[in-house]
């Protein structure tokens, strides 16, 4: 029998942006999300996870990025 692999950081259902309380969204790395935006994180580890307002002003920091990795995707 498999063991699942548990993660050593404490499960929290919040957002990861200092003085946000709100329920999380999406999971993305915290070097993208501290290098791409001016939000101030205080992940723990590896990932950095953002609510929906957040989320969607790291969309806005990324959007020429990705609109330019979608043109080059041959």
């Amino acid at each position: 029998m498999k063991h699942k692999r548990k993660s050593k950081r404490k499960k929290k259902k919040t957002c990861d942006v200092k003085g946000c309380e709100k329920k999380k969204k999406k999971s993305l790395s915290k070097r993208k999300v501290r290098k791409k935006t001016d939000l101030d994180i205080e992940a723990s580890g590896r990932n950095a996870y953002l609510c929906k307002k957040h989320y969607k002003e790291y969309k806005k920091a990324t959007e020429e990025e990705r609109r330019a990795k979608r043109l080059n995707w041959d």
